[in-house]
């Protein structure tokens, strides 16, 4: 093996001294170059979660639902009845979207759906969870542009569906976007493909494209800051190619129905040694990787072949005398399929080239729970904490022009329909008409032959958070459970994506722990398990100003199952004359709304109102109330408040709505205020006294008023009306990008 290295090859590589001394006690003597390589990927936050496993231990992630927990495979899996089961997942691709949008979106929508069928299952539905910064600058709309474009060409080619997601904007993601990636797959239960590798002699092969120089040392650029210099770091973006993938897809579904799968493991960040280690790792053993036989579209050196992040491949152990079954399938595919190695006896990991041993190291110190450090790092409340908590609404006056403040909050970025962005996604491809594309809190997709259905969502508003960590985050999870909840589902189970900025930051990781604890509280109260998900820390660009994290924005990807499809639910208003009622409390609140913060433009305000007992009531009355029938629609209050929430209703057929406000409370509150736990629902007339007597002892309620053929009315003022509202709302962003 090559000369051993030292502690500046070590901090050039991005490891700490003491983590180089604790390698070189693990191998007892120094490493050398590769073997050092091997250390800074596999220890990067990125793979091994060093510095937020503590924490992450303390979410809960047992339930009645649950066929695997959190860390045991590449995604969570979830019994959905019927014999089936859900995997789903939500990943980051923030750091390469950052510098190559295009390139760097698509990989993360190939990456999150490679771990979905790596498992076994068959993806059938996408969504995607995006920060930019402010929509008028100029790299924010070149890192829109690419971003979308790249989601959509990979997900539209590849053939699964983007059935939804969101899209929020503020000026902490000027220079650092996040492009969280979700996917949902379907499979038999029972039928699941672990991660492992066993059997001493069982030969290992790398299937799928060919192995390239794109993303080497990609795990080790997404554990550290963005800066002015990162362009250098272009080589760490991967290049994805969604025609490949769907090959492999084909291919690695034809294969788990054989009898030859040891285990299968999708090859993401860190390429070959994250899946030969984490793959020996699980089944306790060893291999022996000849890497001169891996498939290469270039000259290589044998330490970027380990750590290359080409896509669209995956490792296989396949057992031993079925290597005709499965070189038969994907020659069949068009695609390569080498034996490159075996599994061994032991712990050991050894990397050949052309009969040289390159590297050796025990398996279980480079993978999470093994030898990987741990660490729990200092934190303290934010200075700027205080002065949110200051706030109060009476410094605040009332608006003279109420209907301006209307027009203008529903042309907000934020508040705005996202049509500009996701008329560039397939949302029917490959599906059959599963699913369903009606305006519904969640996106549902209809299960084929049975009669349920899988609601999806994804939820973050990342200004809540950055208010009140523990209070925003256990809101997101709320919100991804309302939508559900509003569209006819029973909420199962969560993963998430936790975007922050540099962990050694006290403030930042304070943001970190305070989010944890209200996930664990909200998850706990809800019995939503916590699956699985990602963690991407240093999102922050460091200039010679300083370091500027963005938002703290734990992203939740919640999954629910619709037990009776004919009971799905949508948002719309259906019929004039239908009476509109507010279920839930109001307040007077207007902290860290829209209209606070991009309207008035005032920061400092903490996280709005909120109550888990109210909003765990509120769920049980939505879902009683859909489950016999006695409403026609139904609208969480979120974003932009209830004003959003009825033109939300009332734009898809072009409906108004005659409503009178409680003066008991600001106009400006009641109708733009953000507080949680509140629902709009439209009901037939006929059923308003069986309504209100339903409702009687169960939770407040207010009745609002009736839907309209097309004006909006708030006590008895004019509004305007609906198709000219409509137009601002549906054409407000690519008016921005083409002004």
């Amino acid at each position: 093996m090559k000369s051993p290295t030292n502690y500046n090859d070590a901090e050039s590589l991005g490891l700490l001294r003491e983590e180089f001394d604790k390698i070189c006690q693990i191998l007892n003597r120094k490493p050398n170059f590769t073997e050092l390589s091997i250390y800074s990927v596999m220890w990067s936050e990125h793979c091994s979660y060093k510095n937020s496993i503590l924490w992450l231990k303390k979410l809960p992630k047992k339930g009645s639902q649950m066929l695997v927990e959190a860390g045991e495979e590449n995604a969570g899996l979830v019994d959905i009845g019927d014999g089936l089961a859900c995997a789903f997942k939500i990943e980051s691709h923030n750091h390469p979207s950052a510098l190559e949008p295009y390139q760097g979106a698509a990989t993360g929508v190939g990456g999150i759906n490679r771990d979905i069928f790596t498992m076994g299952a068959r993806p059938i539905a996408q969504l995607n969870s995006l920060r930019f910064g402010e929509l008028k600058n100029n790299r924010t709309q070149w890192l829109l542009k690419g971003v979308v474009r790249g989601i959509g060409d990979y997900g539209n080619s590849f053939g699964i569906p983007t059935v939804g997601g969101e899209t929020f904007f503020d000026k902490s993601y000027n220079a650092n976007p996040l492009v969280n990636a979700f996917s949902a797959g379907i499979m038999k239960k029972g039928d699941m493909i672990s991660a492992v590798a066993k059997g001493a002699g069982n030969p290992v092969f790398i299937v799928g494209s060919s192995t390239g120089k794109d993303g080497i040392n990609g795990a080790a650029f997404a554990s550290k800051d963005l800066t002015e210099d990162s362009m250098n770091d272009i080589p760490s973006v991967q290049v994805g190619d969604p025609f490949q993938e769907k090959l492999l897809l084909e291919a690695t579904m034809e294969l788990s129905k054989t009898n030859t799968l040891v285990g299968m493991q999708d090859m993401g960040a860190a390429g070959i040694i994250c899946s030969t280690s984490e793959m020996s790792s699980s089944g306790n053993c060893g291999m022996k990787i000849n890497l001169e036989k891996v498939p290469t579209r270039q000259n290589m050196l044998p330490h970027e072949i380990l750590l290359s992040e080409s896509q669209e491949r995956m490792l296989l152990v396949i057992k031993k005398g079925k290597e005709s079954s499965a070189l038969k399938i994907f020659k069949k595919w068009d695609l390569n399929c080498e034996k490159i190695g075996e599994v061994t006896d032991g712990d050991m990991l050894e990397f050949y080239f052309n009969n040289e041993l390159i590297a050796s190291v025990p398996s279980k110190s480079l993978v999470l729970g093994g030898g990987a450090p741990v660490y729990q790092r200092e934190y303290k409340e934010p200075e700027y904490y205080k002065e949110y908590k200051n706030f109060r609404i009476s410094k605040i006056l009332p608006p003279e022009n109420i209907i301006q403040v209307a027009n203008e909050i529903i042309k907000l970025p934020n508040i705005a329909s996202k049509k500009w962005i996701y008329q560039q996604y397939d949302s029917m491809v490959g599906t059959v008409n599963m699913g369903t594309n009606l305006p519904s809190d969640a996106s549902i997709v209809n299960l084929k032959d049975t009669n349920k259905a899988l609601a999806m969502t994804v939820d973050c508003n990342a200004r809540y958070v950055h208010a009140d960590p523990e209070i925003g985050c256990a809101i997101a999870v709320c919100e991804a459970a309302r939508n559900i909840i509003c569209s006819g589902g029973k909420p199962l189970a969560i993963t998430n994506c936790l975007n922050f900025g540099n962990p050694y930051d006290p403030e930042v990781y304070w943001q970190f722990v305070k989010s944890i604890e209200g996930m664990k509280f909200a998850c706990e109260k809800l019995n939503t398990p916590v699956t699985g998900g990602n963690v991407s820390f240093y999102n922050q660009t460091v200039t010679k100003d300083g370091a500027e994290p963005c938002f703290p924005t734990p992203t939740i990807g919640m999954i629910g199952l619709v037990h009776d499809k004919e009971k799905t639910m949508t948002l719309n208003f259906k019929n004039k004359g239908d009476l509109i009622y507010l279920i839930g409390d109001c307040y007077d609140d207007i902290s860290s709304s829209e209209y606070l913060a991009n309207y008035l433009n005032i920061d400092s305000s903490p996280a709005p109102f909120f109550d888990i007992e109210s909003e765990l009531l509120l769920h049980k009355t939505i879902s009683s109330l859909i489950e016999s029938g006695q409403i026609n629609s139904a609208h969480d209050v979120s974003d932009g408040g209830l004003y959003v929430a009825l033109i939300e209703s009332c734009i898809a057929n072009n409906l108004g709505f005659d409503i009178f406000t409680n003066h008991d409370f600001r106009l400006d509150a009641y109708l733009f205020g953000e507080s949680q736990s509140r629902v709009v629902v439209s009901i037939d007339p006929k059923k308003k006294k069986i309504f209100e007597n339903f409702l009687k002892n169960k939770s407040n309620y207010t009745f609002l008023g009736e839907v309209s053929n097309g004006k909006i009315v708030i006590d008895d003022m004019d509004f305007g009306n609906i198709e000219v509202v409509k137009q601002d709302y549906l054409n407000s962003i690519e008016n921005i990008l083409e002004s």
